[in-house]
C-alpha cells in the first residue's frame, strides 16, 4: 500500500489516496469511461482524502445515479468519482491518469465490459 497525491489540471482539486497498484488498474468500456479514457482503481472511502477543491467540484450522475462523477468546474478534469460499491460500501474510483508522477503505461491494465452491465 502506497500513498499517492493527485488532482485536476489547474490544481484546484487535490487529493491524497492510499492504494495498492501492484494488481493493476481497470479500463472499462462503458459509455462514460470509454469517452473519458479513464484508467481506474477503486479504494475504500477511508483511503481517500480530498485536500482541496471541494467547492470547485461539479457533480454529474446518470443511469442509476449511484456514482458521483465529479469534475473540476474550472478545467473540467475528472480526477476521481465516488459512490457506493458492491454491498453498499462507500468507494472512490481514482483516475490514475491524474495521479502525480505515475506513468500509466507501467501498470497492468485489465479490460472490463461495463457496457454490458
Amino acid at each position: 500500500m502506497q500513498t499517492f497525491t493527485g488532482g485536476c489540471h489547474c490544481g484546484k482539486v487535490r487529493y491524497e489516496v492510499k492504494a495498492d497498484l501492484s494488481k493493476g488498474v481497470m479500463a472499462c468500456n462503458c459509455s462514460m469511461c470509454s469517452r473519458m479514457g479513464w484508467l481506474l482503481i477503486f479504494v475504500p472511502r477511508e483511503s481517500f482524502t480530498l485536500l482541496s477543491g471541494e467547492n470547485a467540484l461539479t457533480d454529474y450522475q446518470f443511469n442509476k445515479k449511484q456514482i458521483h462523477h465529479v469534475f473540476c468546474s474550472t478545467c473540467g478534469i475528472r480526477s476521481f468519482a465516488h459512490g457506493k460499491g458492491p454491498g453498499g460500501t462507500e468507494t472512490v474510483a481514482i483516475n490514475v491518469r491524474c495521479v502525480d508522477g505515475l506513468d500509466p503505461s507501467s501498470l497492468a491494465v485489465k479490460q472490463v465490459d461495463g457496457k454490458s452491465l
